[in-house]
This record gives C-alpha cells, sequence and structure tokens, in this order.
C-alpha cells in the first residue's frame, strides 16, 4: 500500500502551503542523491518527498488526494484524475535550486513569466502630517509628489517616432538566458536586452529608450476621520509608472498625527487636563470647556477631588471604520492651589481653617488615623 504523502513530508493533513514547502526543502536537502552517494535508501526517500510534494503543493491535486487518496490521482476516484507517476526525477534538484533560489536567479517560474514583459511600475510612499483636527473632520490636501511617468513622446515603447522594440535575439524575448550544470538549472538576466526582452534600435530622444521619465505631479488626498498615526491610505495607479507599458504602481500615504497642546489622544477617546478653583472643587459648578466640535458645557460635582476624571461621552474622536460613532472626551480635573494672597483672602483661608472639622476632610483623617497606629507600633 502505497505511503501517505503528509506522512512522507512530516506534516499533518491541515498543513499550509507554506509548512509542507518548507519540510519538503529541508527533506530533500537531507537525502538528495548527491549528498547521500552510492546510498540506494536515501535515493529511495528522495523520490518519495518529490513525488508527495509534487501532489501537495499543487492545491487542486491536493484536494483531489484528500478525498479519494492515491485512486484519486491515478483517475480512479472520479475526480478527472492525474498521472500517479510523480515519484522520478522529474523536477528533482532543479526545482529545488528554484525553491531556493529562484528569486535571486531570475530563474523561479514567476521569473519566467515576467521576464520580457509589461513590468509593473513601483510602489511608492508619501509621509504625511495631519493635526487632530483633521483627524475629528477629514479633510482634502493637495500634494506634489516626485515620480516616474510614462513618456509622452513614445507612449512607453522607448522607440523614437516610426520605429518599434525589437525582439532580443539572443533570450529570445524571454529576458533570461538558461545555462545546465548537471541538476542545476541557472537562469541569468540577458546581458544583451538587460532583461526586457526587447532591444531598442532608435531609441526615444526624450527618454533615452527607458520609456519613462521623473516628474513631478499634484495629487488630491482625501483624509478619512478618525485616521491614526500609521493609517495607510492607498492611491491606486498613483506609484511609479511601469515598464514596457506594464501598469502604474500604488502610492501609499502614510499617516502621522500631530501632538496636539491641548488634548492627548488614547484611541478615539482624549483627555484633558482642566485645572479649577478650591472653590469651584468644594461647592461644585459648570464651566466652559473646549472640546475639538467646538465649546461644551462641564458639570463639576461638589467635593471633586485632583485627579478625578468626568466622562463627556461622544465628545472625542470618531471611529475610523464605524461612522457615525464617537469616543468620549474625558475631563481630568486638576485643583490648583491658589498663589499670592492679598490680606483679604488670607484672612478668609484662616477663618475657613479655624471652623474646618475631621469629617470635611475623611482622606485626611483615615490617612492621619493610620499614622498614628504605625508610630504606636513602632514605639511599643
Amino acid at each position: 500500500m502505497p505511503k501517505d504523502y503528509y506522512e512522507i513530508l512530516g506534516v499533518k493533513r491541515d498543513a499550509s502551503e507554506d509548512e509542507i514547502k518548507k519540510s519538503y526543502r529541508k527533506l530533500a536537502m537531507q537525502f538528495h542523491p548527491d549528498r547521500n552517494p552510492g546510498n540506494k535508501d536515501a535515493e529511495a526517500q528522495f523520490k518519495e518527498i518529490n513525488g508527495a510534494y509534487e501532489v501537495l503543493k499543487d492545491p487542486k491535486k491536493r484536494s483531489i488526494y484528500d478525498q479519494f487518496g492515491h485512486a484519486g490521482l491515478q483517475g480512479g476516484g472520479g475526480g478527472g484524475g492525474f498521472s500517479g507517476d510523480t515519484s522520478g526525477f522529474s523536477g528533482g534538484f532543479g526545482d529545488i535550486f528554484e525553491e531556493f533560489f529562484g528569486d535571486i536567479f531570475g530563474g523561479g517560474r514567476g521569473g519566467r513569466e515576467r521576464a520580457g514583459g509589461p513590468q509593473r511600475g513601483d510602489d511608492l510612499r508619501y509621509d504625511m502630517t495631519v493635526t487632530l483636527e483633521t483627524v475629528m473632520n477629514g479633510s482634502e490636501e493637495k500634494i506634489r509628489i516626485p515620480t516616474v511617468v510614462e513618456c509622452e513622446v513614445c507612449k512607453g515603447s522607448g522607440a523614437k517616432a516610426g520605429s518599434a522594440p525589437e525582439t532580443c535575439p539572443t533570450c529570445q524575448g524571454m529576458g533570461q538566458v538558461r545555462t545546465q550544470q548537471g541538476f542545476f538549472s541557472i537562469a541569468r538576466t540577458c546581458a544583451a536586452c538587460g532583461g526586457r526582452g526587447k532591444i531598442i534600435r532608435n531609441p526615444c530622444s526624450s527618454c533615452r529608450g527607458q520609456g519613462r521619465k521623473r516628474s513631478e505631479k499634484t495629487l488630491t488626498v482625501k483624509i478619512p476621520p478618525g485616521v491614526d498615526t500609521g493609517t495607510r491610505i492607498r492611491l491606486s495607479g498613483e506609484g511609479g509608472a511601469g515598464l514596457t507599458n506594464g501598469p502604474a504602481g500604488d502610492l501609499y500615504i502614510l499617516i502621522d498625527v500631530a501632538r496636539h497642546p491641548m488634548f492627548e489622544r488614547f484611541g478615539v477617546d482624549l483627555l484633558c487636563q482642566v485645572p479649577i478653583t478650591f472653590t469651584q472643587a468644594a461647592l461644585g459648578g459648570k464651566l466652559e470647556i473646549p472640546s475639538l466640535s467646538g465649546k461644551v458645557r462641564l458639570t463639576v460635582p461638589a467635593g471633586t477631588q485632583t485627579g478625578s476624571r468626568l466622562p463627556l461621552r461622544g465628545k472625542g474622536l470618531p471611529h475610523l471604520n464605524r461612522p457615525g460613532v464617537y469616543g468620549d472626551l474625558v475631563v481630568e480635573v486638576r485643583v490648583e492651589t491658589p498663589v499670592r494672597l492679598n490680606k483679604r483672602q488670607r484672612e478668609l483661608f484662616e477663618e475657613l481653617a479655624t471652623c474646618g472639622n475631621e469629617d470635611s476632610h475623611p482622606d485626611s483623617k483615615s490617612f492621619f488615623d493610620k499614622v498614628k497606629d504605625f508610630l504606636e507600633k513602632m514605639s511599643s
């Protein structure tokens, strides 16, 4: 009975593609015949590893195998069938090389598909600093950015008017030349065309055959309410121009919210420290305080202590992804001790001190009761 492919690769049946690939690479390098010369067992295991990976790396084959087992891959499971002979050296060490080094040498499958064809332009990044007022209300900002745009003279072809790029005779338009060295299949960028797959005999004088030119452009960026530091705004197609008429990249606006002189931000909530007088703290009252949406009235309860936090519901910042929902504005009260008293003020405070009692200052009474108990224990 054939061995289970998941067991061969040492992975669970719900393993991800990355987990399967990682295990395959490790085992294939371990049991490759070049590392085990003359070892028939290693050679057989290497064949099994390749056969298992050929199936499990392909989502369609893997799905059929999961449903019907080995019979499904041989056409006996009602799933259309695939050839069951996947244990040979087809896709042997050459595939391993591409798995490891394809991106470096341009020899992977993706590299072959991209070589010589249209290439997408670069993504660009623009750092933008905004104020809390912008976070509150949103805005539209105009920015001017350096970029690379398609040459308007040759329309991105790089060739002079009346001529056209020719297919590179060295790489036949692939953009790469491939050499075989034993098991290794190495692809290198074609030196004749620089990897473009085309040769321009008569380059455009405006862009010197590049098909692109450096430029600047002005864009209008819509900043939605509720953005935060680290928010990215994507402008599709506003990045660098592509090569050989490829699509343009994207522009990413990276938001940084500036510090505010009055409010401190905590997500969608705002914190504002407000000083109040002894009288307001003791007797209570109403205050007008600022918010990002205008003045608001705050009720200070009688007996408010310094450090108390009084929330104003819905007066904070808007949620980025929940329109119409706002955080809170939290007012942290700071009782201000009066300074530079005049004669009459001093007299009133002295009078207040003589008529005070413990009930008016419960925290002080509690603290000094603890102090008294502590000193008595120390003396005993």
